[in-house]
């Protein structure tokens, strides 16, 4: 009889353990959800996801940078970075930048100009030189892999008493939940810095990293932001001051007047959530600009604002009207549906692409852009039409929209750091565009026209190739990409 009692008890109590270590291990889980759900939808911190007033401007300078080939030789053309130093040098008053990638990490079996060393030392002789010029260098924190180690080149700004400021990313959305939720609970409290010891993704001379930075790496999000602000001037850019990205074919917009107010407030707000509590912001004076009433209307956008006038814009056009992209990255759910709408319509859409398949070095696997061209081709029956930039090492890293607006003979640019993806388009990174709307066939609005009807055309070089030479419908790379595209875990 005991001996049953006995059994009965220990029956007992290995199910209450089970429940307990169930009931343990769904709370957990519901923790988690929490933390991941939260940080995926809480508030952003202020002054970001912006919407300036509309300016009017009477000139706007468009730049781009090409590599392309020419009867079989590689060429370049640089005017980006030659701007920034232009702006640099010609600075009376303060310097802000806000800059993604500006290092000179990459295999040491490539070679690439010291894109990066050389505007670190036009910073500090222009500091030298005028020690009484604010400089304010806000930056993102995987230049130095997330804290396992310094940079040189931001220590060297520092070092001349040029304000660094490395973003705190934690302040933003998550955009890769499910990892984040449980990297917010488990791992963040350890921090990054500390005696690396694995080898550094972006460069094999470059110092080891912590487990713990690349911990922190699959977080994926950024401040994307390219910006350089002067009292005079502004350029809003694709391109990053970095020395393996010295060859990307990128763009840029440099704009003068109020709007560089809007610049500077949509910088302090980043500054002030990372921490800063210095008082340069308050100390940047800009030249004086009259109001204007006449020219182009420019806008400042930024993070997820930039999404919402772009699916605007798009859903405005009509039979006749023309939609040009060029992007390096094209998968924004949201925005496919209205491009294929639009086709529907009658509107001519055209779309440059990288064909994703260099980076550094290494060779990519075509997601995002190859089975998103796949898709828009089949469901617009080949309505959309589709060319990949010919690329050679490098990327066609430019984000461009231009919509042509036939019966209204109004053009709308948007253009500067934002890839056309969910990261870059829903409040995840930070980022900062233009929007600008002009009168057809004139002024930028023409140029920017010209400048993707050059890269159609191939009538000067190669640039362009047709659909077919990238053309991928592998289902198992378009699953992957609506995988990557809605959990986020992906570096697009």
């Amino acid at each position: 009889m005991s001996t049953v009692i006995r059994q009965i008890i220990f029956t007992s109590n290995q199910r209450n353990r089970k429940v307990m270590w169930l009931g343990t291990f769904f709370f957990v889980l519901l923790l988690l959800a929490c933390v991941a759900i939260y940080h995926y939808l809480k508030p952003l911190p202020a002054g970001l996801s912006y919407e300036s007033e509309v300016h009017h401007i009477e000139h706007i300078e468009f730049l781009y940078d090409l590599t392309y080939m020419k009867e079989g030789v590689p060429y370049q053309e640089q005017r980006i970075f030659q701007k920034m130093n232009t702006m640099i040098e010609e600075a009376e008053e303060f310097i802000l930048l806000d800059m993604f990638l500006f290092n000179e990490e990459y295999d040491s079996s490539l070679e690439f100009p010291a894109l990066s060393q050389s505007i670190t030392s036009l910073l500090v002789e222009k500091k030298q030189q005028q020690p009484d010029l604010d400089i304010i260098f806000i930056t993102d924190p995987i230049n130095t892999f997330y804290g396992s180690y310094a940079s040189p080149l931001l220590s060297a700004l520092e070092q001349q008493g040029i304000d660094v400021i490395i973003t705190d990313l934690t302040k933003l959305r998550d955009s890769n939940p499910a990892y984040s939720g449980v990297y917010r609970s488990l791992f963040q409290w350890f921090g990054t810095k500390g005696d690396g010891w694995l080898p550094n993704p972006f460069s094999d001379v470059a110092p080891p990293v912590t487990l713990r930075s690349y911990l922190q790496l699959v977080n994926f999000k950024a401040n994307h932001r390219k910006i350089i602000v002067t009292e005079k001037q502004a350029m809003i850019s694709s391109a990053n001051p970095h020395d393996a990205s010295s060859y990307h074919s990128n763009i840029a917009f440099v704009v003068e007047g109020n709007i560089l107010r809007d610049i500077i407030e949509t910088e302090r707000a980043v500054a002030q959530s990372s921490g800063y509590r210095g008082s340069l912001f308050d100390r940047l004076e800009l030249l004086p600009s009259p109001p204007a009433d006449e020219g182009y209307q420019l806008q400042l956008v930024t993070e997820g604002r930039i999404k919402q006038h772009l699916l605007a814009e798009i859903k405005a056009t009509t039979d006749g009207d023309t939609i040009t992209i060029g992007a390096f990255y094209l998968s924004d759910r949201e925005l496919l549906a209205s491009l294929l709408a639009a086709s529907k319509r009658g509107v001519d859409v055209k779309l440059i692409l990288d064909a994703n398949k260099d980076a550094f070095g290494h060779e990519k696997n075509g997601i995002p852009n190859r089975p998103v061209a796949a898709e828009l081709k089949k469901k617009s029956k080949d309505r959309i039409m589709i060319r990949w930039y010919d690329t050679h090492g490098e990327q066609y890293h430019s984000k461009l929209a231009l919509i042509e607006k036939a019966k209204e003979e109004e053009g709308i640019v948007i253009g500067g750091s934002a890839n056309f993806t969910k990261r870059n388009l829903d409040d995840f990174n930070l980022e900062t565009d233009v929007k600008i709307t002009g009168p057809i066939n004139e002024g930028l609005i023409a140029e920017v026209a010209n400048y993707f009807e050059t890269l159609w055309t191939n009538e000067t070089a190669s640039f362009t190739l047709d659909y077919e030479a990238y053309a991928d419908h592998s289902t198992l790379a378009h699953l992957l990409y609506r995988f990557q595209e809605w959990s986020g875990f992906s570096t697009f």
